[in-house]
């Protein structure tokens, strides 16, 4: 059964391996997935998923937002794998196709999640990259087009904003996953924030979110172990039906 701390995945967006396995050190048992991205697995590679597999419980989530031609989705997402990663993200872009291969490559050892919209992207930059004016009014129609494309094609589930959760698992069923970024817990503003779809923790799991991608506001806390209990208090009080 999924506990609180569970739902809480730890983006390590630190650019050294150095770094990267001080926070795991320091949050292994408070975190239920840790997050490796672009800028991490470039510098550190295979090497540190395997390190953070043998630390603990936590699971990896490799965010390297795979966008290719079919066949090379397919052998990366193979490889990721092979890694032993929890979840992998791939985008939906403009073919169905490419996420049939990153299902296809995973072989049903890996979650493949689709990247519908970040959670940075603003309605003005919708209009600005061309899409119809429909899905630059209204977001959650060019999320729900994407997660419909990514359910067609067997993805374990998307990433998406905490305001469209709701509406993707009415569509789809509790069990496709929706992780969701842009999480700051109730007065917890951070410096120089590129989020513009935001949610509070508390909110993002009544909305029936599977995992919430929480970075600076534990990272940066004075105390981070401490803020991330405080996150999972904050999420259990949800779990157990309060306010």
């Amino acid at each position: 059964m999924q506990t609180a701390k569970d739902y809480i995945v730890f983006p390590l967006d630190v650019a050294t391996t150095s770094a990267a396995k001080s926070l795991v050190t320091l949050l292994s048992e408070d975190v239920g997935m840790f997050k490796v991205g672009l800028e991490l697995f470039i510098r550190s590679g295979p090497q540190l998923v395997r390190w953070i597999q043998q630390q603990g419980p936590a699971r990896v989530f490799l965010d390297l937002k795979l966008h290719d031609i079919p066949m090379t989705v397919k052998r990366a997402m193979a490889q990721v794998a092979e890694l032993g990663a929890y979840c992998a993200t791939v985008h939906c872009g403009e073919s169905r196709a490419m996420l049939e291969a990153a299902v296809e490559g995973a072989g049903g050892r890996v979650h493949v999640l689709g990247v519908t919209v970040l959670t940075s992207v603003s309605p003005e930059d919708v209009a600005e990259a061309g899409f119809r004016q429909q899905y630059a009014t209204d977001i959650q129609q060019l999320v729900m087009k994407k997660a419909r494309m990514a359910k067609a094609a067997g993805c374990a589930g998307i990433v998406c904003s905490g305001r469209e959760v709701r509406t993707v698992k009415s569509a789809f069923g509790p069990d496709f996953l929706a992780v969701t970024p842009g999480i700051r817990p109730r007065g917890g503003a951070v410096a120089d924030d590129d989020q513009s779809r935001i949610v509070t923790p508390a909110n993002a799991v009544r909305q029936g979110a599977d995992y919430l991608v929480i970075g600076r506001p534990i990272r940066d806390a004075a105390d981070p172990r401490a803020a991330a209990r405080d996150i999972a208090a904050e999420i259990r009080t949800v779990l157990s039906g309060g306010a």
